[in-house]
């Protein structure tokens, strides 16, 4: 017997490993648990996604059955149809719906610091106008004298949660962290 000659195309393929049939398994769970996160996610925020058709119908049909047989199979259509696309984007969004990204977290600390500083102390309010110019300087003034009157007195922070609202929204206007450093 002569030896079998060798393709010079079989080193190639011998380098790449096959995907074991539990890690595809795995992969398919956990876009399928994904796929049942989505179920869970109100229309307004499934809109906010960018899915593709089929894949919002399943998902609105798996919000009308009530079967619990019929909503396994659902819910594992939904994780096939979840194979055909790129889950990074709406995986990403749902961290960020979830509070798990540090980069919105980090902007979310930076306006609490904001604020505090701003109730704090009388001469940051100028600091802060002179970062965010366009800013309404009375109404924060406002909200900063409201804030320190209701912490004197023990009442609830409504001025405060107010005037994070605020800063939230001119800071979002600039470009959010560019505004804040």
């Amino acid at each position: 017997m002569r030896p079998k000659k060798k393709d010079p195309n079989a080193e190639e393929v011998d380098l790449i490993e096959p995907i074991s049939k539990t890690k595809l398994k795995a992969e398919a769970d956990a876009q399928q648990e994904l796929g049942v996160k989505l179920v869970a996610l109100p229309n307004s925020k499934l809109a906010q996604l960018d899915l593709p058709e089929r894949l919002v119908d399943a998902i609105n049909e798996a919000k009308r059955i009530t079967a619990n047989g019929a909503t396994r199979r659902q819910k594992q259509y939904i994780g096939s149809l979840m194979r055909d696309i790129d889950v990074a984007p709406i995986v990403e969004q749902m961290e960020k719906w979830e509070g798990k990204n540090t980069a919105e977290n980090a902007y979310f600390h930076n306006l609490e610091r904001w604020r505090t500083r701003l109730i704090e102390d009388e001469s940051t309010l100028s600091e802060f106008i002179e970062q965010n110019p366009n800013v309404d300087s009375q109404q924060i003034r406002t909200l900063i004298r409201n804030a320190r009157r209701e912490a004197s007195a023990n009442k609830p922070p409504k001025s405060s949660r107010e005037l994070f609202k605020l800063l939230r929204e001119i800071t979002s206007e600039t470009q959010g962290d560019a505004a804040l450093d």
